[in-house]
Order: C-alpha cells, then sequence, then structure tokens
C-alpha cells in the first residue's frame, strides 16, 4: 500500500472524511438551534435577552473549547481531542432536548459549544497536517461543505419535523414537543463521529514534535511512501525549535522585535472579520429574521433550507478552485461580494414600513430584493470566507506554532461570534433589520482592504516552508 499512490490518496481522503465529521457536528449544532427558537420561549418563557444568550450561550462554549483545544491537541494529540469532542456532541444533543429551564439547557448548550469549537480549529488543522501540500487546500476546504451540510441538514431536519407535528411548539413523537427531537436528531452523526475517530491515526506533525518519530514515519509512509516519508520527518523535525521544546503560548512572541508575531495579529484579523460580517445571523436567526421581514414560520424554514442547498454548491466550488485560483483571490472576491450585497440588505430593510403589530412591511418587489441579496451574499461568503479562513488557519501557522496559533484565533472567532449573535436581538428591536445589516456591510468592506493589505497567500506552500 505505501508504493501506490491511488492506495495513498485514497487513505488520505478517507482520514479526512472522518475528520470532517466535526465539522458536520459543527455545522448541525449551530444551524439546529434557528428552528428552535420559538420552542425555546415558549418552554422557558425567556424575553428577547433571554433568548438571545440561550442561542449564544454555545458559543461561550465554542470560544472556551477552540482556545484551549488547540493548546491541549499540542499536548495529547489532535485525534484525542476529536474523540473528546465527539463524546462532548453526544452529550449535548441529548441533553439540550430534555431541558426543563434555560440554566439547565445553557449547560448543556456550553458543553456543546465546547466540542463546536474544538471541532472548528482540529479538523482543519488535523487535515492540513497529514494532506500533500498539492491538494491541501481542497481537501481542508471539505470542512467548510461539512459545516454548512450540516446547516443544510439541521434546516430540513428542522423543516421536516415542524411540519409533521404542525409547529416547533407542538408535540411530535412520544408526547415530546417538536424542538426537543430538533436536537436529539444530532445523536445519529454524533455517535458516529466518536466511532470512525477509532480507525484513523494521530497526526505525524504532532507526533515528531512529541518525539514519536518511528509511529509518524510509520503512519507517513502509508500516506506518501518511504521515501517521501522519511524526508518529511526530517523536515518537520527541522521546523521545529531548535531546543525541541514542546510548543507553548511563548513561541507566539517574536523573540527578535519583541511583541506578538505578525502571522498571529492576521489570524486574529481572519478569524474576526469572517464573523463581523453577520453571517451568523443567518444561520442561527434565519427563522426570526425572516418572519421580522413578513415571511411565515413554514416560508423562513424552506427560505433556510434554499439558504443551505446554495451555500453547499458555493462550497463545492471553493473546494474545487482553492489549489488553482489560491487563498487571497477568494477573500478578496467574496468581501466585495457581500460588501454589495449586505449594502443592498441594509437599504431594502432601512427603507421598509412597520405595520400595525409592529411587523416589517416590505412593499413591491423588496421582499424579492432582500431574499436574493440574502442568498447572493450567502454564496459570496461560502465561497471564499467561509472555506478559505479555516483552510489558511490550519496551514498558515508554522509547525511550532500551529497548536497555540489556531487557540489565538480559534478564541478571536468564537468571541465576535458571541457578540454578533447576543447582539442581534436587541438591534433588532432597536435600529431594527437595516441598521443591523448597515454594521455588517461596513466590516465587509473593512475585510475589502484588510485582504489587500494584509494576507499573502498559502497555496501550494508546505507547512515545513511556513515561515510566520
Amino acid at each position: 500500500m505505501s508504493n501506490n499512490p491511488s492506495s495513498q490518496r485514497a487513505y488520505t481522503l478517507f482520514i479526512s472524511l472522518v475528520a470532517v465529521i466535526g465539522g458536520f457536528l459543527f455545522g448541525f449544532d449551530s444551524g439546529v438551534i434557528n428552528g428552535t427558537v420559538e420552542g425555546l420561549q415558549t418552554a422557558f418563557n425567556s424575553d428577547s435577552a433571554g433568548t438571545g444568550f440561550n442561542v449564544a450561550s454555545m458559543l461561550l462554549g465554542c470560544a472556551v473549547g477552540a482556545f484551549f483545544a488547540g493548546r491541549l491537541a499540542d499536548v495529547f494529540g489532535r485525534r484525542t481531542c476529536l474523540i473528546i469532542a465527539s463524546i462532548f456532541f453526544s452529550i449535548s444533543a441529548w441533553g439540550s432536548g430534555i431541558s426543563t429551564d434555560s440554566f439547565e439547557f445553557i449547560i448543556y448548550r456550553i458543553l456543546g459549544g465546547l466540542a463546536v469549537g474544538a471541532a472548528s480549529v482540529m479538523a482543519p488543522a488535523y487535515i492540513s497536517e497529514i494532506a500533500p501540500a498539492k491538494y491541501r487546500g481542497t481537501l481542508s476546504s471539505i470542512q467548510q461543505i461539512a459545516i454548512i451540510s450540516g446547516l443544510f441538514m439541521a434546516f430540513l431536519s428542522n423543516y421536516l419535523i415542524a411540519g409533521s407535528a404542525g409547529a416547533t411548539t407542538d408535540t411530535f413523537w412520544l408526547g415530546y414537543a417538536a424542538w426537543r427531537w430538533m436536537f436529539w436528531v444530532e445523536l445519529i452523526p454524533a455517535i458516529t463521529f466518536f466511532v470512525a475517530l477509532l480507525f484513523i491515526p494521530e497526526s505525524p506533525r504532532f507526533l515528531v514534535a512529541a518525539g514519536k518519530k518511528t509511529k509518524a514515519l510509520a503512519i507517513l509512509t502509508r500516506l506518501c511512501g518511504a521515501e517521501e516519508a522519511k524526508s518529511t520527518v526530517d523536515d518537520i523535525d527541522a521546523s521545529l525549535a531548535k531546543d525541541h521544546h514542546r510548543p507553548r503560548f511563548s513561541d507566539l512572541i517574536d523573540k527578535n522585535k519583541g511583541g506578538i508575531r505578525k502571522i498571529v495579529w492576521l489570524g486574529i484579523g481572519l478569524a474576526s472579520l469572517q464573523q463581523l460580517v453577520g453571517i451568523n445571523v443567518v444561520f442561527y436567526y434565519g427563522a426570526v429574521l425572516w418572519q421580522a421581514a413578513g415571511f411565515t414560520e413554514s416560508d423562513a424554514l424552506q427560505i433556510n433550507v434554499l439558504s443551505g442547498a446554495l451555500s453547499i454548491a458555493a462550497c463545492v466550488f471553493a473546494t474545487l478552485k482553492i489549489d488553482k485560483i489560491g487563498r487571497k483571490p477568494l477573500l478578496l472576491w467574496g468581501s466585495i461580494g457581500m460588501a454589495i450585497t449586505l449594502s443592498v440588505m441594509a437599504v431594502v430593510f432601512g427603507m421598509a414600513f412597520t405595520n400595525d403589530a409592529g411587523d416589517l412591511d416590505l412593499k413591491g418587489n423588496s421582499g424579492i430584493i432582500a431574499l436574493v441579496a440574502a442568498n447572493l451574499y450567502v454564496i459570496c461568503f461560502n465561497f471564499s470566507w467561509g472555506p478559505v479562513m479555516w483552510v489558511m488557519l490550519g496551514e498558515m501557522f508554522p509547525n511550532q506554532i500551529r497548536g497555540t496559533g489556531l487557540a489565538v484565533s480559534g478564541l478571536s472567532q468564537w468571541g465576535v461570534n458571541f457578540i454578533i449573535t447576543m447582539t442581534f436581538p436587541m438591534l433588532l428591536a432597536g435600529i431594527g433589520l437595516g441598521g443591523a445589516y448597515g454594521i455588517y456591510a461596513f466590516f465587509a468592506i473593512l475585510s475589502v482592504i484588510f485582504v489587500l493589505k494584509f494576507v499573502h497567500e498559502t497555496k501550494g506552500i508546505e507547512l515545513e516552508d511556513m515561515q510566520g
């Protein structure tokens, strides 16, 4: 097998597909909340701020999970962290559905957040560390397809369950409300992820850093052949600290110039801007958003399914093109597209009237324009910042600081995600949809400048050659 290129590619693909089940769960766990908001409000009798925290509570766990997973992965291994995450996914899925009050629900959602945060940084890092440079971007970007597929399946299962029950608050099976079953569906992929992880190896780059070169050589031999495996182990070893100390947070400091390394600031900027453009408002609050714009609950859930399908198509495009076009061009095109579409949405929602019931009234073709702009925005995000940010975070840090760099970047990504998600219900009640999307449009414009000025291409560069 070690000398058969077809077998090597098949083995690499198998490992990557197992790892991205974590991305699928990341997407499912993030998107399932979308259809349960009304059920949570009714079951827990929560106001807008309370509902916002019920929805956003998972993101606190995500921030903590992303931060500590990056560091713990340098100590215990990438695969071990993913196995722990799969267990947390299962506990969270079950617990969220059986919760009887907001406090209990929040605890289980934070546990799920720990799993999502860990999977969000570890899956792309793991794939980057086992994939050859020539198709590393393609394999790593499958993570985003998995995330969007998870979102899509969450939206679809929410729609089907709500449709069968009549409404999210109505009884579905065994005397339990539909919104509870929406969470329990996640047990299927969560358990599958745990079992599949038992059949994949540890990251060879982690093993070299841990002083286990023999194990790393055996895995790399199966992945790329004996000759290339030996050369790769030597290159990995040479790329680590000269004194061969284990990765630590102090490695993020530039010893020559002082201060935090520029590559770390770049990671923080990429991670933060991905959220500041407001994408997760569409994912988490899509049903609420479209109902606020005058659509029925059933229509809103159908729109979510449409958005999910378009997102998958956009991610597939990125996967096919990222190793040909490169990372920076995709980011730039996506930023420009998001700036335009978000601005259109801000204008349309800002000019909408409010009827006697307090709902937005989109006159004439305004509703269609908003719907088209929203879906074009989702497409622009998902062929650019959606997959490319994760690909770049997984590959751009030098071997010595990959885990710690991901920890800091992941903390930033999920911290900003929490702020955006928590504030949306309040923005909706305060400055309205038009004002909220105006803010997100501003950051989309800022992302254009950021890409042009600070982002450098990583296409085709071996991980051992990433200088940071």
